[in-house]
Parts: structure tokens; sequence; C-alpha cells
């Protein structure tokens, strides 16, 4: 199941429940599932933590969890590391910075930084110089931003899209703030050419980099956009950003532990993730960022000269050079490499999940997880476009419509669905009856992301069926209520539901 030979049009051919089983019974991954916690229906309906059906064992019915996209579910795994952590801590105190323990499964907490971007680096395609654990996606952000947007009176605009992620628009306006320009002038904001399906082509982007090369300093685009779930051709856009000399950065929260990637080779100049999303980390997990090594050198001669020696950044002492760190000198030396951005030392806690998690994607390798990826969203389009709830029960009018691209490159695990106006509370209600786990984004889009780490063809299956009857369920109420509507004079739907 994880090669070529479960096609799409195999995957066509599956259109019952049983049929879904059989691919679930030739998926090369199918034992991965077994690593993570999956909730129960119960779990997910009870008011307490104590005695939840997932954490004793109980055989209650597991809920259909398609929300990868947005929080991992959580690795078996992780406990122990944490577990250890706790225990080194209480058992050696300030001591568990250096002293190894043969049965632990945590490095000391001096070196835990390293060992998870040892760990990272395959998942992003990087050298393991390239790669950091540190912070969060937002703070990385903005300390890759200090050290890379660099505006002149010429060059000083940041070109980024009209909707990208709120926390990167308020960092690259704030940006633009501290080096006292006024952001109207200084952002240029791509916006989708057809509305309807939301998403910007790379010839878009292409264009657009064309048309502001002169005054541009700074590129930011999402490797996957949060909302439609496009993939952005990360390559292409790269080159042809480096071919006017502008330096580009990637936010890589929907892409790392989704699709392959090979930042070093494409050339990318730094890019920055979180880790709790597909990596599976928890809520505000530890993020990363990945600076290319043309970028990181250290030309301790120059420093040695009284020059700086290095590339301009927020300095913080965990940066600074591991032979002098501890010996509280004043003057900063930077650890060549990504290492030499770090501002503080990394939470130790916060880095055993990450640890836990990454030993999972080494069991399973990216080019497979991808190779599922393709194939469980692929099937989850498939089954969509075949439900009755496409159209309305007058045959005319689509219920809903996919809003992410078609091809398989140009997307990942997500897929974006747009209902039609009035529907998404109620489709939001009767899921989360049945025990269905997925997200939403206001007024109209339901995201859903099978992982392919633990979610299953049976699991996208199930949540078709269960989304087909709420999208008629959901039509139905909207119908009646617009009809109840008519019959008191024209009564708005938020006035007939406070009249009922």
């Amino acid at each position: 199941m994880c090669s070529d030979q479960a096609s799409k049009d195999t995957l066509g051919k599956a259109y019952t429940r049983e049929e879904a089983l059989q691919l679930d019974g030739s998926d090369c991954l199918r034992h991965l599932r077994r690593e993570f916690i999956i909730p129960t229906k119960d779990d997910l309906r009870k008011k307490t933590l104590s005695s939840q059906s997932t954490l004793t064992g109980s055989q209650e019915e597991l809920c259909v969890y398609l929300c990868g996209n947005s929080l991992g579910l959580q690795p078996r795994r992780s406990a122990g590391h944490v577990s250890d952590y706790m225990k080194a801590w209480a058992t050696k105190g300030v001591l568990g910075h250096f002293k190894a323990h043969q049965d632990s499964i945590i490095p000391p907490f001096v070196n835990i930084d390293d060992v998870a971007a040892q760990r990272m680096a395959p998942i992003v395609g990087a050298l393991v110089s390239e790669v950091a654990v540190m912070e969060t996606l937002s703070a990385n952000l903005h300390l890759m931003m200090a050290s890379f947007y660099r505006p002149t009176e010429k060059r000083y605009k940041i070109l980024l899209e009209g909707k990208a992620f709120p926390s990167d628009h308020y960092a690259v306006e704030s940006q633009i703030r501290h080096h006292g320009l006024d952001s109207e002038r200084a952002m240029i904001l791509m916006e989708p050419l057809d509305s309807e399906q939301a998403t910007i082509t790379t010839s878009q982007v292409m264009a657009t980099i064309d048309q502001h090369a002169s005054t541009t300093a700074l590129i930011l685009l999402p490797g996957i956009q949060y909302y439609t779930g496009q993939y952005f051709d990360i390559r292409t856009i790269t080159a042809h950003a480096h071919s006017h000399g502008i330096t580009i950065g990637w936010d890589l929260a929907h892409a790392v532990g989704n699709v392959e990637l090979q930042l070093h080779d494409w050339d990318v100049d730094f890019a920055v993730w979180c880790s709790y999303k597909y990596l599976n980390c928890g809520p505000g997990a530890i993020g990363g960022l990945f600076v290319h090594d043309k970028h990181s050198q250290v030309d301790r001669e120059a420093i040695g000269n009284g020059h700086e020696g290095y590339r301009p950044r927020l300095s913080g002492w965990w940066g600074g050079d591991k032979a002098t760190r501890f010996q509280m000198g004043s003057h900063f030396v930077p650890i060549p490499g990504a290492a030499g951005f770090q501002v503080g030392n990394p939470c130790a806690l916060a880095i055993c999940p990450l640890l836990a998690s990454l030993e999972i994607f080494a069991i399973a390798s990216m080019p497979a997880v991808r190779s599922k990826s393709i194939m469980m969203t692929n099937y989850l389009e498939e089954l969509l476009q075949r439900s009755t709830s496409k159209a309305t029960q007058d045959g005319m009018e689509e219920l809903y419509w996919i809003i992410t691209p078609r091809s398989t490159a140009d997307r990942g695990a997500q897929l974006s669905i747009r209902l039609q106006p009035g529907l998404l509370e109620g489709v939001m209600d009767e899921l989360e009856e049945q025990g269905v786990v997925v997200d939403e984004r206001k007024p109209d889009v339901v995201r859903v992301a099978p992982a392919p780490l633990y979610n299953t063809f049976s699991e996208v299956w199930d949540f078709v069926a269960v989304f087909d009857l709420a999208c008629r369920k959901a039509n139905s109420k909207k119908t009646n209520n617009s009809q109840g509507s008519g019959l008191l004079g024209g009564t708005e739907h938020k006035g007939w539901s406070l009249i009922k």
C-alpha cells in the first residue's frame, strides 16, 4: 500500500466499508496506529479526566479523529519520555543537565536540543547543522525576520499572501513598524484570483514577484496554506525569488511531517514550523527553524580582527559557542549553523514529546508517510465526490465543494470543504454527536486531514458516511427554518431561533 501499486484507480473501486477494510489490511504502516492513543467516543463526551476509557484500556468504540492538521494525537511513547525527564530532574537536580542514565530514553538536558535537531533534519531535508529546535513558530519567525529583513531605501517591502495565517500577518506588520516604516506601503498582499477556489497559483506568485522585485526585501509564504490546504511549489518559487536577489522564508506549520521537504537542496533561506500538528507533540509544543548553511557560517578570524564575522541576529547565550558558554563572558561568538540563532535555554520538558514522535517517523520514513497520505486523501476525495449530499434534494445545487487543489502535487493530507451558507453549525453538531473530530473555519469551511501514521481507510469511509448524513440533515433543517421564517413575515434565521 505504501508503493505505487495502490493507484488512484484501485482506491476508486473501494466504495463499500468492507473494501475500505481491505485497503487497511494491505497498508504497510497499519502497525503504527498502535503507537498512538485514540480517544473513544465516550471520552469525548465525558466531563472529567478520571477513568477515561482511552487510558484504562476500555473497549469502547473509538472516535474518528481527522484533525491532525490542527492537533495531532498523543504517541504512547510520549509518557515514557516525559516520565524519564521527571525522574532525572527529581533524582539529579541540576546534575541532570550532564549525567546520562543507562536506563533512560532521553539524553542529558544540556544536549537534548542537539539530539532533537539530529532527528528533525531528515523530516525537513536539511543538514543537521541547519536545524534548531527552539521557541514557538511565531517567536522563531520574529527571530528570523530580525536577521533576514534588512530594508533599504529602495528595497523595503515584504511580500506575503493576503489570507496568511493571522500570526504571520501580525509578525510581518510589526517588523515593518519596528523599522519605522509604513505597513500600508511596505506590505504586498497577494489575493486569490478566483475567490471561490481561494488558491494562489505558482504563476501568480512568480508574476507578483516580477512586478515588485525592485522594491521587495523579503518574501514570506506558507509551505501549505492553512485554510485551503494548498501546497506551494517551494523549490520553483524560491529559485524565482533568488533570481531577483530576494530573500525568501517559509512558514511550514502545515507542511512539516505532512509532505516531503528538501529545504537544503531547494536553497531555502530560512523556514519556521510548529510541532503540534502532524508532528504530534501536544498543544503549544516547541517549534523549530531552518537556516541554510550559507547564511550561518562563523568567521572566527574576522571576529578576532574586531569584525562581526557572522550574520546579524538577536543573540542569546544558548546560541553562543559551547566551548565558552559557561564561562559567562560578555563577548558573543555564535555556534555555526542554525543553533547559533538560539536565544534562551530550550525547554527540555517540551522536547521530550518531540523526541518520542520523531522515533515513530524514523520507523515509518517520510516517503512512506507521504505515499500513504496521498492515497488516503485521494480516497477521501473520491468518496466525497460520490456522496449523495453533493446535491440538494432537488438535484440542482451542491451542498458542498472541495476548495483544495485536485492535483496531489499541490496539496498535502488536508481537504478543505466549503459548505453552502447556513450549514456549518448543523454539520459540526452532527459530526460531534457521532464522535467525528474535524475542525471548522467560519463561516463555511470544514477541514479534514487523514494522518497516515494513525488514521485508516475505514475511518475515512466512516467520516464520509456521517458527513453525508450531517449535510442532508443540516440542509433539511435550514429549509424548514426558512419556510418557518416566511410564515412569520420574513423573520431572519437568528430571530426564528430565538422564537423557538
